[in-house]
């Protein structure tokens, strides 16, 4: 025969209630029910969120003076001067604007095709196509000078002089927050070699164009300098306030219809994830022996590509080639690293700069076992 389930019900508990209290104190399902029955659970508050600071100072040194609001910029070339982009991005909203390369005078640029797709990226040629520096400020400044984003102007020079020259009509106009230098360019004077691939020559230019202006410096590395240890060295002992990490890499496509280069002017400028890697690697060799800020640019698509960018070593980043596919990207990006921040109970994205770097600094920049395959 089934058995009744038993019901402790309120007639039963005011019953156990007159009872002796040996008697009570057996009756453990009673006990149990009166506890939970007169026992009251105060509601515990869920802690407040975390209140995520992005801010990020590209100039220590010059307080203010280049204090973004993130560390999302958008790179040099794939945003033109930001005008472009008005109507579908708030730029206001990005941590800084670096415009198309600028030069002394107007340059047409090099021959077409100028643009080509690769596997993880694309090759660009265009040449420094631009104004020049007088065209650039009469009209684009004036508009800068509205925004609340800060506007770094890419320079670019094929001698100190013209570099000089560039900042020094940049010095003092309304809307320029900056300057990064292009130092990925042929010295002519010292017969077409980089700028950055030579110490002394990358020292040279900056500590000229440092003495010409006293706007926020950065200056931009190569990838293709064989130790870019010594590069990043000579720029900061000659004044940069930043180091920008990378340019594009050297490339080349064939026309295999034509049985030809591709691009007009045979070789472009690799740009995209196929350039991550290396940039990493440079961002990494590069804060082990700077003080100074680093912002990490190559193949930055996605939240994990920020992330491993600051880890290695840079205080923020440049969105460059993905630009041109998804124009919001940036934005969603300093959601996404505000919102990861906050799961993570981290206060700042700074606490996450450097964190995968080496205890033990000052190695070497290249060890013959490190490009092995």
């Amino acid at each position: 025969m089934r058995r009744k389930r038993s019901v402790v019900t309120d007639r039963d508990l005011t019953a156990v209630a007159r009872l002796p209290k040996a008697r009570k104190a057996k009756s453990s399902t009673v006990r149990s029910v009166t506890a939970a029955r007169t026992s009251v659970i105060e509601p515990v508050a869920p802690p407040p969120p975390v209140d995520v600071d992005l801010s990020v100072d590209l100039a220590p040194t010059r307080p203010g003076a280049l204090a973004l609001r993130n560390p999302v910029l958008v790179a040099s070339g794939t945003f033109g001067y930001g005008i472009e982009y008005g109507e579908v991005v708030d730029v206001d909203r990005l941590g800084a604007i670096c415009c198309k390369g600028t030069t002394l005078k107007a340059r047409i640029g090099n021959p077409t095709p100028r643009v080509t797709e690769t596997p993880a990226g694309m090759l660009n040629s265009i040449g420094l196509q631009n104004p020049g520096v007088d065209a650039v400020l009469e009209r684009y400044a004036p508009r800068w000078a509205g925004w609340q984003v800060p506007v770094l102007v890419n320079v670019a020079g094929e001698s100190v002089d013209d570099y000089v020259a560039v900042a020094r009509k940049l010095d003092g106009q309304p809307g320029v927050a900056g300057i990064e230098l292009n130092i990925s360019c042929p010295n002519v004077g010292k017969g077409g070699l980089q700028f950055a691939l030579d110490p002394a020559a990358a020292g040279e230019v900056t500590r000229a164009v440092r003495r010409a202006t006293d706007l926020p410096l950065l200056v931009k590395l190569s990838p293709a300098a064989s130790d870019v240890r010594a590069i990043a060295s000579a720029i900061e002992d000659a004044g940069a306030d930043a180091i920008s990490a990378v340019n594009t890499l050297s490339g080349m496509a064939i026309d295999r219809r034509g049985r030809k280069p591709l691009l007009g002017n045979t070789y472009g400028g690799l740009s995209g994830p196929a350039l991550k890697p290396v940039a990493l690697r440079v961002v990494y060799e590069v804060a082990q022996v700077v003080g100074i800020p680093i912002v990490a640019i190559g193949g930055v698509s996605s939240l994990d590509d920020v992330l491993d960018f600051l880890m290695a070593g840079a205080c923020s980043v440049q969105v460059g080639t993905a630009v041109f596919a998804d124009p919001v990207l940036p934005l969603r990006l300093i959601e996404e690293l505000k919102a990861w921040c906050r799961d993570q109970g981290l206060a700042s994205h700074r606490d996450l700069v450097g964190a995968a770097l080496p205890g033990k600094r000052g190695r070497p920049s290249i060890k013959g076992v490190e490009y092995r395959p």
